[in-house]
């Protein structure tokens, strides 16, 4: 009896870290851009390029080098930046996905609601963003952003 209830602790302590560390593909690509959400409240370049696939190509004509020289153009211009997504809308087909979400910049403190930034706020972005995956992991390979009411 011993043996048995030993040898089912340890299937399911097995399937829970199996099954648990998983999580969806769509869970991977929310990681990715809350990943990047997090190394912008940090000002840490390095972190976000690290996202970012060495093919990236976007409709701006920007390539991986140029986003990496205009964040840290950005990051320079505001000492306090703090990023809120809102609207996160995430699709996978195969190897590839795309994430369109709104995203409020601050540069105030974080309150914890954008309706209280909104005085300091840096604007507010609407982003498409594809994803590829490379070598096991999600990359963005390319984005669009506007700021929002620039374009209505």
């Amino acid at each position: 009896m011993k043996r048995l209830v030993t040898i089912c602790l340890i299937l399911v302590v097995t399937i829970a870290m199996f099954g648990c560390s998983r999580g969806t593909e769509e869970d991977k690509v929310s990681k990715v851009i809350t990943n990047v959400q997090a190394a912008a409240e940090e000002k840490d370049v390095r972190k976000i390029v690290n996202n970012i696939a060495d093919t990236y190509n976007d409709p701006q004509g920007f390539n991986r080098e140029t986003v990496r020289r205009l964040l840290l153009g950005y990051f320079l211009s505001h000492p306090k930046i703090t990023a809120y997504i809102n609207y996160l809308k995430i699709s996978v087909e195969n190897t590839s996905a795309r994430a369109e979400f709104q995203t409020i910049l601050t540069s105030g403190k974080k309150t914890g609601s954008p309706t209280e930034v909104i005085p300091e706020s840096l604007g507010v972005y609407r982003f498409d963003v594809s994803l590829d995956k490379v070598s096991g992991d999600w990359k963005v390979t390319s984005a669009r952003w506007e700021r929002v009411g620039d374009s209505e």
